[in-house]
């Protein structure tokens, strides 16, 4: 099954869904005038189609996600290692340490992923 596309505005919405789930429709619109400066409108319009998309389901007013956020980022890393690094994680990684500086705490949090993924953990 392929992951349903979200795109950069839609993924703004998710967040605050994904922050206050179950959320009513009358809250979100609320929510999403306060936080992304959208109309009643435009948020409607938002969780139709990604109902329709399968990443939210609408149950009488009450929304809730189909797909988690921790799924959502997996999937939209996947698609920029594919698109801009030909598949390729070691240069995906190389590319994003090469422009940042990393903290001796997140280089060991790294190592330890590392580690875990050696051990057949990738928890």
């Amino acid at each position: 099954m392929e992951f349903p596309k979200i795109h950069e505005s839609e993924y703004r919405f998710c967040l605050i869904m994904w922050e206050h789930e179950p959320v009513s429709t009358v809250e979100l619109v609320k929510l999403c005038r306060e936080q992304l400066g959208w109309k009643r409108t435009t948020t409607y319009t938002v969780i139709k189609r990604l109902a329709e998309r399968g990443v939210l389901k609408n149950d009488n007013s009450t929304i809730t996600s189909l797909v988690s956020k921790d799924e959502a980022q997996a999937s939209q890393i996947d698609e920029l290692v594919e698109k801009k690094f030909e598949g390729s994680l070691p240069a995906f990684v190389a590319a994003f340490t090469k422009h940042q500086d990393m903290s001796d705490d997140e280089v060991e949090e790294v190592q330890r992923m590392i580690d875990r993924i050696r051990k057949g953990d990738s928890q």
